[in-house]
């Protein structure tokens, strides 16, 4: 290891706040840059005030989002707030954010009107629901998933549509920033040139359904909320068991071959209903029924045991406790500490999930306090 963090030596002016751009600047400072954090002196990042649950003052929120950053109070509603805005991007090689498309230009400050004179600047916008047609539409996760039609495919039939438990859309949307800026420094290695990168978490939605938007683009076919039920394999889905449902994802015939052996029900292997695929999903109910009548004979916990072992793919529904316990036991080393070296505070955090042999993840500085 070379001690020197993969992006050593970026500097990044981060004018965003909440999630998505948040995320997607502390991945880049977790990775070796320099991010420093601009928020109205007063206001500051709306998640500081999103709590409960709080630790040592602050929203857990605010905390889950916003390390190895340093924080500086600009108000850019003043004429000497946007000369100190202009100068720090002057001084940068990235600039982040996420307000409303025009906003950065009211302030004179959007990518057109800075890069005549910062010829090498990348400058990231991420917004809701792009800069054209949706530029007045408002970015929150929520909405975004509503609109998007992920939560048509979530929850447990047509009639009950649920958003996801976390604002995955904010995330899936820090990660394609996360692409695109890396992309656009890339190419200004090659070229001396910035560029300006956007993304929106509409479009970013849209191409996270993945399979499911893929099947309508070609086909029409509208997919529908299955609960925990896939709609194109079985069984890949959560059954009962004893104590707690577990999820079963035998995904092949090889997969529900060896899931049939281990449970010892060989029936299910010669019976022409279960056969194929196909034939797996024609026939769901019957299957997860004659499943779940050997499955309520023992606890999770035996079947995850049992089915690791012969590689059949399952997990029980873990609580956060559970699941990070798991993660602990495989040595994945999930969450780091930080401890703030003038208030001897210590910092629990998820550690960063990217994982680089020579340049690893460095946990320098806890989220900075609301700057004065």
């Amino acid at each position: 290891m070379t001690g020197i963090g993969a992006l050593s030596g970026l500097r990044i002016a981060d004018f965003s706040r909440v999630l998505s751009g948040p995320y997607a600047t502390m991945l880049l400072g977790d990775m070796g840059a320099e991010v420093i954090k601009v928020e109205h002196p007063v206001a500051g990042d709306e998640t500081r005030s999103w709590g409960p649950p709080w630790y040592a003052g602050q929203a857990t929120y605010y905390l889950g989002a916003n390390r190895n950053k340093t924080a500086t109070g600009i108000d850019l509603g003043t004429e000497s707030g946007r000369a100190q805005a202009r100068a720090l991007i002057g001084q940068s090689d990235v600039v982040v954010q996420n307000f409303r498309p025009g906003t950065m230009e009211r302030f004179g400050l959007g990518f057109d009107q800075l890069a005549a004179e910062f010829p090498r600047l990348v400058y990231c916008s991420i917004s809701g629901f792009g800069s054209a047609n949706g530029a007045d539409l408002p970015g929150y996760d929520l909405i975004v998933q509503a609109a998007g039609g992920l939560m048509s495919i979530t929850g447990p039939d047509e009639e009950t549509p649920i958003k996801t438990g976390v604002a995955l859309v904010d995330v899936i949307s820090g990660l394609h920033a996360v692409t695109g800026i890396l992309a656009a420094l890339r190419y200004r290695d090659h070229t001396g040139v910035g560029q300006h990168v956007e993304v929106n978490l509409f479009s970013s939605l849209l191409s996270a359904l993945a399979n499911q938007a893929a099947s309508y683009v070609a086909t029409g076919h509208l997919p529908k909320a299955l609960g925990n039920r896939h709609p194109s394999i079985a069984p890949y889905e959560t059954m009962n068991t004893a104590d707690r449902p577990l999820a079963v994802a035998a995904a092949n015939d090889k997969l529900f071959t060896k899931l049939a052996q281990a449970i010892q029900r060989p029936d299910l292997i010669s019976d022409e209903r279960f056969a194929t695929n196909p034939q797996r999903v024609a026939h769901r109910e019957q299957l997860v029924k004659e499943l779940e009548k050997t499955l309520t004979r023992a606890p999770a916990d035996h079947w995850f045991a049992l089915f690791r072992q012969e590689g059949v793919p399952c997990s029980p529904i873990n609580g956060l406790d559970q699941a990070f316990e798991l993660a602990t036991s495989l040595d994945l080393d999930a969450v780091v500490s930080i401890t703030c070296p003038d208030t001897g505070t210590t910092y629990p955090q998820v550690a960063c999930p990217i994982r680089l042999s020579e340049t690893p993840a460095t946990y320098r500085l806890v989220p900075p306090p609301l700057p004065g």
